[in-house]
């Protein structure tokens, strides 16, 4: 009997004592309270899983920023603003005398275009012109015209010479008086004349004194004929010269003829005078 009591006592806790356990595991577990940044990861996990594509996990969402610094580093090419082209821009193009090539303004065409290169040339070849100043002292060479009453009053398109400018006066008041002085440096040179003897022109005919080609056209008794300036320079280099004679329109008589012609400013006009 009191085997039976005990055993039936050791039954009955252990059935307590299991019921306490099961009613144990049926309670609900207590939550803590959410705190600000709790919220505030909440939120943030939300929109990333909002915005992910299908099937994407918390790990695979990058933000834009990382993702376009990681595309960087493989190498893809920034995208560069290009800045407008600066004015005055300049290209390179042939020089007057064929030379090294020149800069000059990508807008300048025509007359201003010439201009800038041959004032690019005269800088750097302080030389090429240098040597008719010196003719002209050497030699006295008479000066042309300036040709500046032509200025005065008003210019139109019906005029001889068109609407022209300073500028182009001084173009045909240097260009005329270089080829002058061309002729003068012909003039003075037994060697540019091709004289076999060493005999130059200036020898008879100091700063071309006493040629008078005023006086041309004229019977010349030499020649047995009426005969130009030209003629008779021809007949100068072949007889007291002993050179050969130059064509009528070779550069080297036309520079003679104009240096002669400039050597006699102010003279009239007078042909067949002896």
């Amino acid at each position: 009997m009191n085997n039976t009591l005990i055993r039936t006592a050791v039954c009955g806790g252990v059935c307590l004592l299991l019921a306490g356990l099961l009613a144990g595991c049926n309670e609900p577990v207590k939550q803590s309270k959410p705190t600000a940044g709790d919220s505030k990861k909440d939120a943030a996990k939300a929109s990333a899983d909002a915005t992910a594509p299908h099937g994407a996990t918390e790990m695979t969402v990058k933000p834009k920023v990382a993702a376009d610094a990681e595309t960087k580093k493989l190498g893809e090419p920034a995208r560069t603003k290009t800045s407008a082209k600066p004015e005055g821009e300049s290209v390179e193009t042939g020089a007057c005398d064929g030379g090294a090539d020149v800069k000059v303004a990508k807008d300048l065409k025509g007359q201003p275009l010439a201009d800038s290169l041959l004032d690019q040339w005269k800088r750097s070849h302080p030389e090429a012109t240098k040597w008719v100043d010196e003719e002209k002292e050497r030699h006295t060479l008479q000066p042309p015209a300036d040709n500046l009453d032509l200025l005065k009053g008003g210019q139109g398109k019906g005029d001889t010479y068109g609407n022209f400018t300073p500028r182009d006066l001084e173009t045909w008041q240097r260009e005329t008086e270089k080829f002058a002085a061309e002729g003068s440096r012909i003039f003075h040179s037994g060697d540019e004349l091709g004289s076999t003897v060493g005999v130059s022109c200036d020898m008879c005919h100091p700063h071309a004194a006493n040629t008078h080609p005023e006086t041309y056209p004229k019977y010349q008794t030499q020649l047995g004929r009426v005969v130009l300036l030209r003629d008779m320079i021809n007949w100068c280099i072949q007889i007291p010269v002993r050179g050969k004679k130059l064509e009528p329109d070779s550069e080297k008589m036309r520079a003679l003829e104009a240096y002669i012609m400039a050597q006699r400013k102010g003279v009239a006009m007078n042909y067949g005078k002896h």
